[in-house]
């Protein structure tokens, strides 16, 4: 009876060491194995950031989120604005009419005037557009003038260069080379002769 009870007892402390070590933590560590051998734990799942569009619209961003490539997390004023004038239905709606090749002017279109709505909410882009003919008009005007005064001032050097050249003639026809008269006294030295002296004499 004795040898029994051993027995018994031997094989239920057996049983007990068996369990504790199954249900020890290195036992459930996902990085040991029966063999001993070490396995890599897997990577972190990577969290993906929503885009700015979604992130304002507070709605789970999905993987072929149509705005995410032109409104990225970092650019949330982007959206805000355009959101504003044109509302995420139709920006959705206008980005998916259009082949990806024209999306990103088409957001950078729809960006700029409601930039312009915002500051002018009467006139907008046209008000921008208007604006700006206006100055390229008065530039355009003030160049012509500028022109205009640069030929005058062509003019006026070419009409005073024909001037002096009519007064340099002039004055060469006015003053010609002086001849000797005949009654004039020709000069040697220290000596004066008169030509043609009434007496016909000579003095010298």
């Amino acid at each position: 009876m004795k040898c029994k009870e051993t027995a018994t007892a031997t094989t239920i402390t057996g049983a007990s060491a068996a369990m504790l070590e199954a249900s020890s933590p290195s036992s459930l560590s996902p990085t040991s194995s029966p063999t001993g051998s070490f396995s890599s734990s897997p990577p972190p799942a990577i969290i993906v950031s929503p885009c700015a569009a979604c992130k304002i619209l507070r709605r789970r961003c999905v993987d072929k989120c149509v705005l995410a490539p032109y409104f990225p997390p970092t650019e949330p004023l982007k959206f805000t604005i355009a959101h504003k004038v044109f509302g995420a239905s139709n920006i959705i709606k206008l980005l998916q009419e259009l082949p990806e090749a024209q999306r990103t002017d088409a957001v950078n279109s729809m960006v700029y005037e409601a930039n312009a709505r915002l500051r002018d909410p009467v006139y907008g882009c046209a008000g921008a557009i208007c604006q700006l003919q206006k100055q390229i008009s008065e530039l355009q005007a003030e160049l012509a003038k500028a022109k205009a005064e640069i030929l005058n001032m062509q003019c006026q050097n070419a009409n005073l260069v024909e001037f002096i050249c009519q007064e340099m003639s002039q004055n060469q026809e006015n003053c010609p080379q002086e001849q000797p008269n005949e009654n004039s006294p020709l000069f040697f030295d220290d000596d004066w002769v008169w030509l043609g002296s009434p007496s016909g004499h000579e003095h010298i």
